[in-house]
């Protein structure tokens, strides 16, 4: 049996003291400065001066801010997770230049994400025992699921989410052993009506977390915009509205998990679509119904976990007209509205349901993919625009300007 080694990152939640909750706080607050000062000096270096800074010069600068009587605070933190931000910092410049990613923005108390990242060197790991860094008593965890045997955590994440949650991201490296071989492929089309379709003619139905929890929601949102801004019952309606929101998005990871875990474990190879899901929620009529079924998290879910068992994933193109090509005979029907659930094909008169037709058409073009190599995509004109699929790739595209600060 074939293992690979992969590191993995282990999630759990935990209580912290008042004390490690307080000493924790602040070192997310100095996480988000140190940030946002790099970021400014970056960003002003490259407008005044036309030049790049790298990080080797913003940990100098770092020392020199801890120096300053007006940013002492910096030097009363652990150092590590000062250091991993502006790693992530240069990380993201680098994304930027590459044309992976928009430029970094600054991080904002309200609405950027609470972490710290500390390194081997930033804490302890004794007896399933975790303390960091300026911390006198280890962590409060509550181990819902054993690490790996034998592992040894070489990052450790802590974050707070908006609901006041605690969680310890531990990062370990484990070797998994891939699954046996079939022969099954089976092809996925993404859905709102049924989340998914599979070409085998099942439908997973879509659990709509987001709908059934849209009342609570919504009463919980006038709770929050009645109370008075800065008072001590608007912090506690707003962590209110944030429990929903974290009810809502754990379900729907829950699913999801699921899921993925068994297309990667009963097939050798799932084709899905090459969708645009941020063009999509273009579409007010349909975007909240799209962020509630979490296609991009469903493919990133399928892609990891099959390159772990040593499964393969085929995305097809985009513009390929899975729904309106016959199945049957390949006859491509010029009209098929969204409504139309199922109709009849005007060649060889077989009658389709709307997304399995889809689903097996997606399975065909991932196999010739499959066939012809990896950069291969299906040969046919676009019903929307008659040109050549290949001739309308989007490509990453730079900003025409850097924000300034």
């Amino acid at each position: 049996m074939v293992r690979t080694q992969v590191k993995r990152a282990y999630k759990y939640r935990f209580y912290p003291t008042e004390e490690q909750a307080t000493e924790l706080s602040r070192t997310f607050g100095c996480v988000r400065k140190v940030y946002n000062l790099a970021l400014n000096a970056r960003t002003r270096a490259w407008f005044t001066e036309q030049r790049r800074v790298n990080y080797a010069e913003t940990s100098a600068m770092l020392t020199e801010w801890k120096r300053s009587d007006e940013l002492a605070f910096l030097g009363e933190v652990s150092s590590v997770p000062l250091q991993q931000t502006l790693r992530h910092l240069q990380s993201a410049f680098a994304a930027f230049f590459d044309k992976r990613a928009k430029y970094p923005r600054f991080k904002s108390l309200k609405k950027s994400r609470l972490s710290a990242e500390y390194t081997r060197s930033a804490f302890k790991w004794r007896d399933r025992r975790l303390t960091l860094a300026k911390m006198r008593e280890p962590l409060n965890v509550v181990w819902s699921r054993p690490l790996p045997e034998g592992s040894e955590p070489s990052t450790v994440t802590v974050s707070r989410d908006a609901a006041g949650r605690w969680f310890v991201s531990i990062l370990v490296e484990t070797s998994t052993e891939h699954h046996a071989r079939t022969d099954q492929i089976v092809s996925v089309d993404a859905g709102i009506t049924s989340l998914l379709t599979l070409s085998t003619g099942e439908k997973i139905a879509n659990p709509q977390h987001e709908k059934r929890e849209r009342r609570r929601l919504a009463k919980a949102q006038r709770e929050l915009a009645r109370k008075a801004k800065g008072s001590n019952n608007r912090e506690k309606a707003r962590r209110k509205v944030a429990r929903v929101h974290a009810r809502i998005t754990d379900r729907r990871r829950d699913h999801l998990h699921k899921v993925t875990t068994r297309l990667v474990r009963d097939n050798q190879v799932v084709v899905i679509e090459d969708l645009s899901v941020r063009n999509m929620l273009g579409n007010h009529s349909l975007a909240r119904a799209i962020s509630d079924a979490s296609w991009s998290e469903f493919r990133s879910m399928l892609e990891y976990k099959a390159q772990w068992y040593g499964r393969e994933v085929i995305a097809v193109d985009r513009w390929f007209p899975s729904s309106k090509t016959c199945s049957a005979c390949g006859k491509l029907t010029e009209l098929l509205p969204l409504h139309a659930r199922t109709w009849t094909c005007s060649g060889c008169g077989a009658t389709h349901d709307r997304d399995v037709n889809a689903a097996k058409n997606i399975r065909a073009a991932g196999l010739a993919v499959s066939a012809c190599g990896a950069g291969a995509r299906p040969q046919r004109e676009s019903s929307r625009t008659g040109r050549s699929a290949t001739k309308q790739e989007p490509s990453a595209a730079r900003p025409k300007s850097i924000p300034r600060p």
